[in-house]
């Protein structure tokens, strides 16, 4: 989970890469923009950016990366894929000094910018760069109807909140947050970046409404992470409660997104799940001529990192349930993050078009093998730890993949390293880690 920066009204960095809501935005590119606006100073930067992101894209392995991600995600992959993303470590690598822009919004798009060059040029992992630069839609989010004043959180640093939801009646004081849409500055950012970048990359737009529809993240918001737990014995009632008004206000806001024309095909090189990128050929399952895309069209995603303490049968009672429903409307499923999924797979494993499955850190690596099979996804995220620090430690790197390519002989594996929020100040850390990985890899296939 980011800062509570997460939860604010949110203007989109309009990149090529953009996460979760600010995660991945270095601190000196936040905020909302001053004025849609472009010097021709910058303007001339950006553009030799991205004619550099053109270039990259232009090459015959950017090709053949998109076909290898096609192929995986159909589960016919003949070797696992490698995916690296630096998220808040990014910070270390685009440094403010380097950032040349003097606007705040040329500043986020030169960052979204270096970041494709960056990726291409020295990560070299399997993700693939491609010609289009992406423009998310200006909006803002409401709030719950509640006060939460937060105390802390300076500089990505822990925080706390008041909790709203005391007991049951305070539940109907809270409403599920609506997006409203500023069209007329989405529009003129789009029309600003198709000027811009004319005859280099293709404009595209993008929607990043949501990551995960796990809801807990949102339940420990308004109640708060120690009650959760207490509420599953002392105050059920309570949970399923406010449970039931997470799923139903997910449902809700995916109408209305559907309703409106807000939803964007994700497979593609969009970032699916919570390591994975989105390229498929089984999606849409429809033709879409003359018709809005729907959750059916595109990956859909949840998780429940919060519940890492909960049995698997309060899992499925309190979670797993409220969860189905908004899962069951889309055309594929990612589900699982950080939390391991080996003990409560049995339910897991009911959750329709399931492709994608998390295997993190903390999980039976061997057991999950066991699970998945060649029928899912084996979505590897090792321990973030391997390159947060300034010197990696290459034998221990090598050891953990080696095991692992062992143990997931015979299942459809990616590698993806992810949730850094550090790379120990080296960037160098990004592509020794690629580099060995795909050395193992050589090595065992």
């Amino acid at each position: 989970m980011g800062s509570h920066e997460d939860f604010m009204p949110y203007w989109n960095p309009t990149g090529l890469w953009t996460g979760i809501m600010f995660q991945d935005t270095p601190k000196y590119c936040r905020g909302l923009p001053n004025e849609i606006f472009i010097s021709n100073r910058d303007r001339e930067i950006v553009r030799n950016l991205a004619e550099k992101v053109g270039l990259i894209a232009s090459r015959g392995s950017e090709k053949e990366k998109r076909e290898l991600w096609y192929n995986h995600n159909s589960l016919e992959s003949d070797r696992p894929v490698v995916l690296c993303d630096p998220e808040n470590g990014w910070n270390e690598i685009i440094t403010e000094d380097m950032v040349e822009c003097e606007s705040d919004l040329a500043r986020r798009w030169e960052v979204a910018l270096r970041k494709e060059i960056f990726w291409g040029e020295s990560i070299q992992d399997d993700r693939p760069i491609e010609p289009f630069f992406y423009i998310g839609h200006t909006y803002s989010e409401g709030g719950w109807g509640v006060k939460m004043d937060y105390h802390g959180g300076k500089d990505g640093g822990a925080y706390t909140w008041n909790i709203p939801v005391k007991n049951i009646e305070d539940i109907d004081k809270i409403h599920f947050p609506e997006i409203e849409v500023d069209y007329k500055t989405t529009l003129k950012t789009y029309e600003l970046a198709n000027e811009v970048f004319s005859g280099i990359l293709e404009v595209r737009m993008r929607g990043n409404w949501w990551w995960s529809f796990g809801f807990t993240s949102y339940l420990i918001r308004l109640i708060g992470l120690t009650q959760m737990m207490l509420y599953m014995y002392d105050n059920p009632e309570l949970l399923h409660r406010l449970m039931g008004f997470l799923r139903d206000g997910s449902m809700k806001r995916l109408d209305f997104l559907e309703e409106e024309g807000l939803l964007y095909l994700n497979n593609n090189d969009s970032y699916v799940g919570s390591g994975g990128i989105g390229y498929c050929r089984e999606l849409p399952g429809r033709s879409l001529e003359n018709s809005h895309v729907k959750t059916i069209d595109m990956w859909g995603h949840s998780e429940s990192q919060e519940t890492v303490g909960v049995s698997p049968q309060m899992f499925e009672e309190f979670v797993f349930q409220y969860q189905l429903p908004v899962l069951e409307r889309f055309g594929l499923n990612c589900y699982g993050c950080c939390e391991p999924i080996d003990t409560r797979w049995h339910i897991i494993k009911n959750i329709p078009n399931l492709r994608r499955v998390s295997v993190s850190a903390w999980a039976d690596r061997k057991k999950m093998s066991e699970y998945l099979e060649d029928r899912y996804i084996y979505s590897l995220k090792p321990n973030p730890s391997y390159i947060a620090v300034p010197n990696i430690n290459e034998g221990e790197i090598r050891k953990y993949i080696r095991e692992t390519l062992d143990i997931t002989k015979g299942c459809v594996l990616e590698i993806v390293m992810k949730d850094n929020h550090t790379i120990g100040h080296s960037p160098e850390n990004v592509t020794n880690w690629v580099k060995i990985v795909r050395d193992e890899i050589a090595k065992s296939y």
